[in-house]
């Protein structure tokens, strides 16, 4: 979980921004260095946006939550890390797994359904690719409830 920093400063600190007025007055200095040292968390956080939706980059607590915002099937043992024998098969930890995960969620909502998508899947959480045999047949029938 991501805490404060104490000391952060801020990249726009709004007392060089106030009127001339305003700029000799100590009260209003202190008043809005006040505000600059509330602010510069949310500052921080703007300035690096783009890093908070790169599953790569993003504190894990947000991968979490973007995660869900994608659709990536978590549930919650991905940030154990533990697999069979006590070490995942595929030598990544759990967080490394769910960053995977949330990377490759939008290629796994367009192979869904698909021989390859389960493949990614199982791939995905157990950490092995699995050999998978299928007929390539499926019957059916013009008239609804007819003879399969």
């Amino acid at each position: 979980m991501r805490g404060s920093i104490d000391g952060l400063g801020t990249s726009a600190p709004i007392g060089a921004t106030l009127p001339a007025i305003f700029a000799d007055d100590d009260l209003a200095q202190r008043f809005v260095a006040g505000l600059d040292e509330v602010l510069a968390p949310f500052l921080v956080v703007l300035d690096n946006l783009d890093s908070y939706f790169d599953p790569a980059l993003a504190p894990l607590d947000f991968t979490r939550w973007l995660a869900d915002w994608v659709g990536a099937e978590t549930d919650g043992i991905e940030t154990d890390g533990i697999g069979a024998g006590g070490a995942p098969a595929d030598g990544l930890t759990g967080e490394q797994r769910l960053r995977a995960a949330v990377a490759a969620a939008t290629y796994l909502h367009r192979v869904r359904g698909t021989r390859r998508g389960l493949s990614e899947a199982v791939r995905l959480v157990f950490g092995a690719t699995p050999r998978i045999t299928e007929s390539g047949a499926a019957e059916w029938h013009a008239r609804p409830l007819g003879p399969v």
